[in-house]
């Protein structure tokens, strides 16, 4: 977990000093019409960095997964972005959405099987 670490920190770290305000990494911050979470995200840079972080981990994962693993991990991520859908602009509310997800693909590169 360690490299897959340290590639989402490279990649927050690019990210940081892109031009600010056109991205997050899983939307367009200028969309005419954001839901209430996106537009927290948007304007808040530790959530903003949250995401940037939570889709890197989660698009390399979904390279290291096989297919079956692959579309239950899809599956997952489709259901938490409900949940942070459902925190509206609470960014507490949002900020834990983030941690708990985190937490939830780290425990997924835990358990993938790898070759002694």
């Amino acid at each position: 977990m360690k490299t897959i670490i340290q590639s989402a920190a490279v990649c927050a770290m690019l990210l940081a000093f892109a031009p600010r305000g056109a991205l997050a990494a899983s939307f367009d911050c200028d969309a005419k019409e954001l839901q209430p979470d996106e537009r927290m995200i948007c304007e808040n840079r530790s959530l903003n960095d949250a995401d940037v972080k939570m889709v890197t981990t989660f698009e390399l994962l979904s390279g290291l997964l096989a297919m079956g693993s692959r579309g239950t991990l899809q599956d997952e991520q489709t259901a938490w972005l409900k949940k942070r859908q459902a925190c509206g602009g609470d960014a507490a509310c949002i900020g834990a959405a983030y941690q708990e997800r985190l937490k939830q693909l780290d425990e997924t590169y835990k358990n993938i099987n790898r070759p002694l």
